[in-house]
């Protein structure tokens, strides 16, 4: 799949989940906001009527008084004046409270003469014998009066009081109780009175601070002169969480909206990293085209010396191109071996066969073969097999490969300005065996030390291709040694060279 192609597929997929997970923060904001109004409403209805029906629970308990409020009354009269002209006559209606307070209201109706005839009239009717609906009207008439009378009292006497005699806790708490749950609010709550300036008049028993600062009020006794309202303040600790109940619906769907963005997030490395092994996949043909072809032109071109009856033959020209055959045929195999290699990597773990090996002699072996390859291309090994407790438990044969390809590696990658130098040294620390390889070549890039014992990487030399290989080396020496319980670690800086740290345990 070419590389616009992945990238296009994964910012659209990436684009649709953007504005999925969008849609789903936006739909959980409605809810939650829907939830906050209804609650807010609901609360303010339930505040309202409690109010209400505190009211109606005064006014109940001072008619429930009769008596008292109406001997509250000192007097009540009425007085009939016509005024000069005989065109109005005003009736007015007085009630004086104990105090010495009155109320008073004005009837103005239209005059009549005052004639005999109109008395004679009067008279008559008055003989004349009642029907059942003017007793009713008048019985009417007479209690109206006497309940007004009763009001007007309340009205004056009642608002006197002290707001706490007034409110009864207990009344105000399960009138409360009662219109919240009407308006589907079943959390606890806390409630508390003032007075219209402020000063606490009462509490519920159990009155908590939580949740204090979003409390709902409503005024009591609202027709009242202001000085003698009061405020109802009511707060619910468990409020956030009422609120967030209502999104729990929306967590199926929020679930299936994380397992997809997981999926499309695990389907978009693997498309990357099978994208990166493709890639390392070509450079690894190409490499180990590069790597057989050599020694087989070679080989092939040595035998058709061999065999070709015009070429003149002598024991030098013989044992010379023998000699190639030879050296060419055993870099071959080695090649070879390594890419055998990678079926370690991707099948089982490494068949080691452990031993008990004094390091700096195996090291000190390795030193001595591949002197002579450093030697040939201008450079030194300096050794420092210092180890006091050298005896480690290894594979010697895939350990001295370890260290082979290190130094190896050494020599492929040295610096065509200055002369190759090659640090091997051994030494003790705490229960650890450090083994250290240190070369002075053209160093890596930090960007690529991170990755240098990937498979199948190698670090970019730009356009040189002097050297070859498959980028196993390192992969394998990571493998050995991690098999061995041991740890391998780089250092490099780019054009001063890379040094190597193995740490092993001792025996």
């Amino acid at each position: 799949m070419k590389k616009t192609t992945i990238t296009i597929l994964a910012a659209v997929m990436g684009i649709s989940f953007i504005c999925l997970l969008a849609l789903q923060v936006y739909y959980i904001e409605e809810v939650l906001d829907l939830r906050r109004l209804h609650f807010v409403e609901s609360v303010n209805r339930s505040l309202l009527a409690t109010a209400h029906e505190l009211e109606l629970d005064e006014a109940t308990r001072y008619l429930n008084q009769g008596s008292d409020a109406i001997e509250g009354i000192a007097m009540a009269s009425d007085s009939i004046m016509v005024t000069t002209d005989s065109a109005f006559i005003q009736r007015t209606h007085t009630i004086t409270a104990k105090d010495g307070s009155a109320f008073s209201t004005i009837e103005t109706t239209a005059n009549t003469k005052f004639s005999d005839k109109y008395f004679t009239k009067r008279s008559n009717e008055k003989d004349k014998p009642r029907s059942l609906e003017s007793i009713m009207k008048e019985r009417y008439d007479n209690g109206k009066a006497l309940i007004d009378e009763v009001i007007y009292s309340m009205l004056y006497t009642a608002s006197d009081r002290p707001l706490k005699e007034r409110v009864d806790i207990n009344v105000l708490d399960q009138t409360l109780r009662t219109e919240l749950a009407n308006n589907g609010i079943d959390i606890p709550y806390h409630f508390s009175v003032y007075t219209s300036n402020g000063n606490l008049v009462m509490r519920c028993p159990d009155y908590e601070t939580e949740g204090e600062d979003k409390a709902f009020t409503t005024t009591l006794f609202k027709n009242d002169p202001v000085q003698k309202m009061g405020t109802l303040k009511v707060h619910f600790p468990m409020y956030s969480k009422y609120v967030t109940q209502s999104i729990w619906f929306l967590m199926p769907s929020l679930i299936f909206t994380l397992i997809l963005l997981v999926t499309f997030i695990v389907t978009l490395v693997l498309v990357f990293r099978q994208k990166k092994l493709t890639e390392l996949k070509n450079d690894f043909i190409n490499n180990m085209t590069h790597e057989f072809k050599t020694p087989i032109s070679s080989i092939s071109l040595a035998a058709q010396m061999l065999s070709d009856d015009s070429v003149p033959k002598n024991d030098k020209m013989v044992k010379r191109l023998s000699t190639t055959i030879n050296d060419e045929t055993k870099r071959l195999r080695f090649q070879v071996e390594k890419v055998l290699q990678l079926s370690m990597y991707e099948n089982q773990r490494a068949k080691l066969n452990l031993r008990e090996v004094d390091a700096n002699e195996l090291i000190a072996g390795v030193i001595h073969t591949f002197t002579l390859k450093v030697e040939k291309n201008g450079g030194k090994i300096i050794s420092d097999l210092r180890a006091s407790n050298p005896d480690i438990y290894v594979d010697d044969m895939h350990f001295t490969n370890v260290i082979f390809n290190l130094m190896d590696n050494a020599v492929k990658y040295r610096r065509q300005d200055a002369q190759l130098e090659l640090k091997v040294s051994t030494r003790n620390e705490n229960d650890k065996l450090i083994i250290t390889i240190q070369d002075n070549g053209i160093g890596i890039k930090k960007d690529d030390i991170k990755r240098i014992f990937d498979k199948f990487y190698r670090v970019h030399t730009g356009n040189l291709h002097d050297v070859k290989g498959f980028g196993l080396g390192l992969a394998y020496v990571k493998k050995i040694i991690t098999e061995h319980k041991g740890t391998i670690t780089a250092e490099s800086e780019l054009g001063i060279g890379t040094k190597f740290i193995i740490k092993m345990p001792l025996i």
